[in-house]
Parts: C-alpha cells; sequence; structure tokens
C-alpha cells in the first residue's frame, strides 16, 4: 500500500456517513431504536394528509438515510388509525389550481423525487398501513419495499377521481410490478378502494395484521431486516429496482458482479463461521 493510500479517509469514501438518531423532524414524527427507523405521519384529525413542506422533509430525509450509519431498516405508517389521506385539499390541491405550467411541474417533479429517494436509500421500507391510505398516501406505501395491512385498510390511488391521470409519481411504473398490468389497471382507471383482504390476495400487501399490532409486527419485520447483513440488503434492494430495465442477460452478469462483491464482505466470513460453529451469524454490514 502506498503512503498516500494508507492517508484516504474511510469517512471520506464515504460520504461523510452520519447517525440519525438525533434528526430532528419537523413535519412528522421520526425515531431510531436499535437500527430501525420509524416515521410516523402525525395529523390524525385529517388522517395525516401530506404539505408542501412534509412532501420537501420526507424527500430529503429519505436522501439523508443513503448515508445513515445508525438506520439499516424503516418503518413508516400513521397516526390515529389511518395512514395517509394523501395531498391537503386545503394547503395543496387548492393552492397548486393558483399556478401555472412550469410551477405546477416544479411540484409534480418535487413529489416524484420522494419516490425516488425512497427508492434509492439502501434500507429496506417497510410500510405499516390501517384505515385510510390514498392519493400520495397510496404511493408512499407503494414505493416502500414491504407493506403490512389490516383488514380495515383502504388503498385508493385517487387522482382519476379529482380529473388527474393515474400516472402520478411512478404508478404506471411501479404498481403493475406489484399487483400485475390488469389490477393495477383497475386501481388507475377507477380510483377504487382496495380493502384489506383483496389487498393481500393481489399481492398488494405481504400480510395482514390486526390494528393493535400492526406498527409492532412491522418494527419486529424491520429489526428482522436490521440484524440481517445489511450491505447486502442495499445490494438486493438496488438490483430490485434496476433489473426491470434490463434483459435476462444483463440481469444474470449484473447479479454476478453484485454477489461477488457481496462474497468480499466480513458478513459473508461471519455467516461462514457461525454455520461451523453451529450458531446464528452476528452480521455488521460490512
Amino acid at each position: 500500500m502506498s503512503e498516500t493510500q494508507a492517508r484516504i479517509d474511510p469517512g471520506l469514501l464515504a460520504g461523510n456517513r452520519r447517525p440519525m438518531a438525533d434528526y430532528k423532524a419537523s413535519h412528522f414524527a421520526w425515531q431510531v431504536v436499535a437500527g430501525v427507523a420509524t416515521i410516523t405521519l402525525n395529523r390524525p384529525e385529517r388522517k395525516n394528509p401530506l404539505t408542501f413542506e412534509s412532501y420537501a422533509e420526507l424527500r430529503d430525509l429519505f436522501h439523508a438515510l443513503r448515508l445513515a450509519d445508525d438506520v439499516h431498516a424503516v418503518v413508516i405508517g400513521g397516526a390515529g388509525g389511518n395512514f395517509c389521506s394523501g395531498g391537503d385539499v386545503h394547503e395543496i390541491i387548492g393552492p397548486l389550481l393558483r399556478l401555472k405550467a412550469p410551477e405546477l411541474l416544479m411540484f409534480t417533479r418535487m413529489t416524484g423525487d420522494l419516490v425516488k429517494a425512497m427508492r434509492h436509500c439502501p434500507q429496506p421500507i417497510v410500510a405499516a398501513i390501517d384505515g385510510i391510505c390514498a392519493g400520495a398516501g397510496a404511493i408512499i406505501a407503494m414505493a416502500s419495499d414491504l407493506r403490512l395491512g389490516t383488514a380495515r385498510s383502504k388503498t385508493a390511488f385517487l387522482f382519476n377521481r379529482v380529473g388527474l391521470a393515474g400516472c402520478d409519481m411512478g404508478a404506471c411504473a411501479l404498481l403493475p410490478r406489484i399487483v400485475g398490468q390488469g389490477r393495477a389497471s383497475e386501481l388507475l382507471y377507477t380510483g377504487r378502494a382496495l380493502g384489506g383482504e383483496e389487498g393481500e390476495r393481489w399481492g398488494w400487501f405481504n400480510r395482514l395484521c390486526s390494528s393493535d399490532t400492526l406498527l409492532p409486527d412491522a418494527q419486529a419485520l424491520a429489526a428482522d431486516l436490521a440484524g440481517g447483513p445489511s450491505f447486502a440488503n442495499g445490494i438486493t434492494k438496488t438490483m430490485l429496482h434496476q433489473e426491470w430495465a434490463m434483459t435476462i442477460d444483463q440481469a444474470i452478469e449484473a447479479e454476478a458482479q453484485a454477489q461477488a462483491l457481496c462474497m468480499l464482505t466480513q458478513d459473508f466470513q461471519r455467516a461462514y463461521d457461525a454455520f461451523v460453529a453451529k450458531a446464528r451469524p452476528q452480521f455488521e454490514g460490512n
């Protein structure tokens, strides 16, 4: 190793990784416990609608999570028995009617940037969905990696109901990947609500929970993911996102390169050593 190589700061190479436990959220509740971050949309009196400010803060938070060294999985849920009712009618929809095309495009690009940030942050995201999950709330659920719901949950992509196209924030790209083209077309053309049990049958929900256990169940699932090989989990998320634009041959080659990289990690060695010792591996994400 040369003298120049010996002086390289790992923190510099990692992009100034930083802890997120002390992050102070302004427009939602935030906590980090044992590697699991929980975001709670908390305007329960209005079923947790989004504002311009909360959109932007969520976008910036998920960008920041790309450099977090103390968050290995994320849970997002809502307060008061509902997930999210979408964009606030009075604080977003009304003002949008007064904007010109360039400003409207700035807004739609900002909301799309939230989905991009969620898909590009390396941590698995678990959505805990109870009650109303509509409009932009349904999009946030869609952009998550896993979804737990309840029998009383109602998911609706409402854009058609307010005179807009269903192609909002990536819905026409992502939703068919989750529930299939025909079912996605039905939800986006009609704006009808997808109930909890139907959503589980369709593959929208990974599983249903009771309302009382939904958040603890989501946090337990996230904790299980956080205890896994976080570097490798991040590679899995990246490949799941990228391979839809690849041919099968390209995907196989990309996975070969990605897996070879994971085989260089200490977590791979830890898993082997634990197997030999007939113990459970303790992953550290490196």
